[in-house]
C-alpha cells in the first residue's frame, strides 16, 4: 500500500468524520435543518432551537470527538506495547480503575464536574495499568496476551464490585453515577470539555513520539533492542499516554467499551501495520464510530435515547468474539 493511497484514504475518512459531526448536531429527538444549525451560531436569538444547538448538541459532539480520539489512540498504543490484539482500555481494566477512582471522588469529596473527574480518572487509570501489567507478568512467560487479558478481567470485576458497593451505600453518589457509568455524552458541557483538551493533546502527542518504536516492538523485544529501541523509555512514554488518554475519555463520557479495541484493527485493515499511519487513522475512525453510535442511540429509541456506551457494547461484542476465534490475530 503506497503512501499516496494511505493519504488519500485518510483524507476521505476525515471528510466522513466532518459529515458525521454535522449529522450529530442535526439529528436528535427533534431533527434540525442545516440552516437552523448555522443560524444558531451566526444569528443567535435565544430560541429553543438555538439553545439546543449551542448548549446541548455542540458540546455533545465535541465530547464524542475528543473521547473517540482518546480511546482509539489509547487502544492502539496498548496493543502495540503489549503485542496483544485484545488489549484496550476497557478489557485491561483501565476504564474500570478510572471509574472507581471517580466514584470515590464523588462519594468522598462530592465531585460532580468533569473537570474534577479528570484527576481521579488519571490516578485510577495509572493504578489499574500498573496492577494489571504486574499481575499479568507473574509466572512463566511474562506478560503474555492471555495472562494480561485474564488479569484485566479480574481487576475489572474487582473494581466493579467495589464501585457497586460504594454507590449502593450513598444515594447521592448513585444518582450522579447511574447517568454516567453506562457511557454517555448527554451531560457534556463545553467548559468542562475544554478543560480536558490539554490532557488529550499531550497524550496524543506522546503516542506519536512512540509510533516508530512501536513498529520495532512489533517484531519482538530482542530485535527491537538490537535496532536501538530503548524499551524502558518507550514503555514509560506509552503508558503515560494511555493514562492521559483513557483517563480523559472516562472523565468526559464514562467507561465506554470496545472503541479502543475495535478501531486499531479497522485502521490496520485500511493502512497496514505501520503505527505512524495506524495512529492517524485511529484519530479519525475513533470519533467517527463513537459519534455514529451516539446518533444511532438517538434514532433507535426516539423520542427517548439509548446511551452511547450501550450501543458500542452491542456493536463491539461480536467483533471481540471474532478476534478471540480468529487465530490470525493471536499476535500483532
Amino acid at each position: 500500500m503506497t503512501r499516496t493511497t494511505r493519504g488519500t484514504g485518510l483524507i476521505l475518512a476525515g471528510a466522513g468524520l466532518a459529515a458525521v459531526c454535522v449529522a450529530s448536531i442535526l439529528i436528535g429527538s427533534h431533527p434540525l435543518t442545516l440552516d437552523q444549525a448555522v443560524a444558531a451560531f451566526t444569528d443567535f436569538r435565544g430560541t429553543d432551537t438555538d439553545r439546543v444547538v449551542r448548549y446541548i448538541r455542540l458540546p455533545r459532539t465535541v465530547a464524542g470527538l475528543l473521547a473517540g480520539i482518546a480511546l482509539a489512540l489509547a487502544g492502539a498504543v496498548m496493543q502495540g506495547l503489549t503485542r496483544n490484539p485484545l488489549a484496550g482500555p476497557g478489557l485491561l481494566g483501565i476504564n474500570a480503575g478510572a471509574s472507581l477512582a471517580i466514584v470515590v471522588g464523588m462519594g468522598t469529596l462530592g465531585v460532580t464536574a468533569q473537570s474534577g473527574f479528570v484527576w481521579f480518572a488519571f490516578l485510577g487509570a495509572a493504578v489499574a495499568a500498573a496492577f494489571v501489567y504486574v499481575l499479568g507478568s507473574m509466572g512463566f512467560g511474562g506478560a503474555t496476551p492471555v495472562k494480561l487479558a485474564l488479569a484485566g478481567a479480574a481487576f475489572t470485576a474487582l473494581c466493579g464490585s467495589i464501585t457497586t458497593a460504594i454507590t449502593l451505600l450513598d444515594r447521592t453518589t448513585f444518582d450522579n453515577f447511574r447517568f454516567w457509568v453506562v457511557g454517555s455524552l448527554t451531560r457534556a458541557d463545553l467548559e468542562s470539555v475544554w478543560a480536558i483538551v490539554p490532557f488529550i493533546a499531550v497524550g496524543a502527542m506522546l503516542t506519536f513520539v512512540v509510533a516508530r518504536p512501536l513498529n520495532a516492538i512489533a517484531i519482538g523485544d530482542d530485535l527491537a533492542r538490537t535496532l536501538g529501541t530503548r524499551m524502558v523509555a518507550v514503555r514509560a512514554i506509552g503508558a503515560s499516554s494511555v493514562v492521559l488518554l483513557a483517563g480523559s475519555a472516562v472523565a468526559i463520557a464514562g467507561p465506554i467499551a470496545f472503541i479502543g479495541l475495535v478501531i486499531p484493527h479497522i485502521a490496520r485493515a485500511f493502512c497496514g501495520s505501520d503505527y505512524r499511519w495506524i495512529l492517524l487513522w485511529c484519530a479519525v475512525l475513533g470519533p467517527t464510530l463513537l459519534l455514529l453510535a451516539d446518533i444511532g442511540g438517538r434514532v433507535l429509541a426516539r423520542p427517548q435515547e439509548i446511551q452511547v456506551g450501550i450501543v458500542t457494547a452491542f456493536a463491539g461484542a461480536p467483533f471481540f468474539l471474532y478476534l478471540v476465534r480468529n487465530r490470525k490475530v493471536a499476535t500483532l
